[in-house]
């Protein structure tokens, strides 16, 4: 039927594969070289989707009297544009995402950014993973990155993501992180899911398959 892929398109779309991930190192250094190659955080950042993660974690804030946030996975910057805190930490694996954070906020002391391996000894009242668990593919930096991320908590983590077990394209894995907590941070407790109002669509970049998990000391 018409619907039906050909041979010679079967082909190109396994070459197609195959050179994603000979370009795939690690996530670390997927990032790094798509900050200095021009690239961003991704649609996730902007318009309704930014707005929507700006609105359920600025009400977070207002409603507890959060007065310091650290976000595991900043990225450009441009979701904190949209984030009213007093003091916020903004951490990622990336120099050149950090260097176009500090650029965007050189004349705001209250936001600050360290490169991930210099935020051990941080801890604030809420922290933050938006749009950031789906992208650590490899295990270890998974496990890591979710112990540094509650570690760093007081009062409140809020996890914006997929929660199931699924691969992707060679920059996305799908994790079930609520099993990880569950196991590894039984002093935290699942309050409030809430999902996003703009449930995945093939074709739109707008649309998402993330929802916001929080969680409770």
């Amino acid at each position: 039927g018409s619907d039906q892929i050909s041979a010679p398109e079967f082909d190109v779309m396994k070459l197609y594969h195959r050179l994603l991930n000979r370009r795939f190192a690690d996530s670390a250094r997927y990032w790094e070289r798509r900050y200095r190659g021009g690239g961003d955080s991704g649609p996730g950042s902007s318009g309704r989707l930014a707005d929507f993660k700006a609105h359920v974690v600025n009400d977070l804030i207002r409603t507890h009297g959060i007065r310091s946030v650290i976000e595991w996975g900043c990225g450009d910057g441009r979701q904190l544009s949209l984030l009213d805190v007093k003091t916020y930490v903004g951490v990622d694996i990336s120099e050149a995402a950090l260097t176009q954070c500090r650029r965007r906020f050189s004349n705001d002391s209250s936001r600050a950014f360290l490169h991930y391996d210099e935020a051990l000894a941080q801890r604030h009242d809420m922290a933050l993973s938006l749009d950031v668990i789906y992208h650590l593919t490899e295990d270890s930096v998974y496990d890591d990155y979710l112990r540094r991320l509650f570690a760093s908590a007081s009062r409140f983590v809020v996890i914006y993501s997929s929660d199931l077990d699924a691969p992707g394209p060679p920059h996305i894995r799908h994790r079930r992180f609520s099993e990880w907590v569950a196991i590894n941070e039984p002093g935290w407790r699942l309050t409030t899911k809430i999902p996003n109002p703009y449930p995945l669509t093939a074709g739109r970049d707008d649309t998402t398959f993330a929802d916001f998990y929080i969680y409770v000391r």
